[in-house]
């Protein structure tokens, strides 16, 4: 039970922090904010996944936190909307540098903090 508790206050403080980045970062052309946090988030999960973690410490920071931090439904409607909006170059970088550079960064925060 003590599981749910870290899992939901690390995601309390991930979507707080979300929610104040794109409200400060998010732009008319890209969603800086979103971009920001999901590729943030990709890089730190790697670097816990090199770490390996206590299984308290990757409740509240992996499954919590970073739960809470990014999120793949933003993402995806501000992708939506590019496309309605006919904004079809903003839609082809903001989605590229999306799935790229977060399979990127937590590659390489893997390689940073890990083992191989």
């Amino acid at each position: 039970m003590i599981s749910y508790f870290y899992i939901a206050i690390g995601g309390f403080l991930g979507a707080i922090s979300r929610y104040a980045v794109s409200q400060k970062w998010n732009g008319p052309a890209l969603p800086y904010g979103t971009l920001f946090v999901n590729l943030a988030g990709a890089f730190l999960i790697g670097c816990l996944a090199g770490v390996t973690p206590s299984e308290t410490v990757y409740l509240l920071a992996a499954t919590g936190f970073l739960g809470g931090f990014t999120t793949f439904s933003t993402m995806n409607l501000e992708l939506a909307k590019q496309v309605m909006e006919k904004k079809y170059r903003a839609f082809l970088i903001y989605g590229a540098i999306t799935y790229i550079g977060g399979i990127l960064l937590a590659y390489a925060g893997f390689l940073l903090t890990g083992i191989r």
